[in-house]
């Protein structure tokens, strides 16, 4: 029916700050104080999917978009088959399937898109920062011509849409990750740092949790005499290390793909002189 389409969106996304991006968000320290919130939106949990199957039943919802690992909410990796079971249900229920993969593509999560680690093709798949190797603003959607068709030549524009230094720039970044194997470069050295972090957990009562896939990593921090993710990461940085805090309690770790075993593990030492300091 005319104005009645409904878009999912998973709980703890992030995806901008646009007002349709914080009207998804379930984080008050995006949406605070930019209302009103756009309507037709409807949130579930992530990684539940029996929580989708029921909103999926109604008929009104046209899209469910998700991010594979979400990526602000703390490098949130669903358990396996999660990803396939929303291909299939959206599948069944004539529901577009749009995956965000602005954080998780290209290479991050060990493979070229963190959905090719379930083998499942979105509708929509949404593309941007490693596009162009951090050197040129670019992003892209992707999908099928019986999705991208339905916008007619001419129907739908953008200022600096299809520029062309930008689409240069990020077939040259898509080279280098092929040709210098950076998404094998990812999983390997992924795997080495999550078992080093997982010792850390021994080591450090402050460290409670590790989680990650890649070289996409996150550290769950407990606060211990008033000290938080914050304090961690600004100490990092005097030992020459940088990283981000994410919802007060967690570091996410994102390191170049570039990166060498013995940066990997010149890093790990920074990180643990640095949690001895508390």
């Amino acid at each position: 029916p005319e104005d009645m389409a409904r878009i999912v969106f998973a709980e703890g996304n992030f995806w901008g700050r646009t007002l349709a991006a914080i009207s998804s968000s379930t984080d008050p320290s995006s949406y605070s104080g930019f209302g009103p919130k756009m309507p037709g939106f409807d949130i579930v949990e992530y990684g539940n999917l029996k929580a989708l199957e029921k909103v999926l039943e109604d008929p009104n919802v046209v899209a469910y978009m998700v991010e594979p690992i979400q990526g602000e909410a703390g490098v949130v990796v669903p358990e396996p088959g999660y990803l396939k079971g929303v291909e299939e249900m959206c599948r069944a229920k004539n529901v577009l399937f749009i995956a965000d993969e602005v954080q998780t593509g290209l290479c991050r999560t060990g493979r070229m898109l963190a959905v090719d680690h379930e083998n499942v093709k979105p509708d929509i798949l949404v593309l941007g920062k490693a596009l162009s190797g951090g050197m040129y603003p670019v992003s892209a959607v992707l999908c099928n011509d019986e999705v991208m068709l339905q916008i007619a030549p001419g129907e739908h524009g953008s200022t600096y849409g299809g520029n062309p230094v930008a689409a240069r720039v990020a077939m040259a970044a898509l080279e280098v990750l092929r040709q210098e194997n950076l998404a094998e470069n990812s999983a390997r050295l992924g795997d080495l740092m999550l078992k080093e972090f997982q010792s850390m957990m021994d080591e450090f009562p402050m460290v409670k949790a590790v989680r990650g896939k890649g070289l996409f990593c996150a550290m769950v921090i407990e606060e211990r005499e008033g000290k938080d993710a914050m304090d961690v990461c600004m100490a990092l940085k005097e030992n020459g290390l940088l990283a981000k805090p994410t919802h007060g309690d967690i570091i996410r770790f994102a390191p170049p793909l570039v990166l060498t075993e013995s940066e990997l593990y010149q890093s790990m030492d920074i990180i643990r002189k640095t949690l001895r300091e508390f």
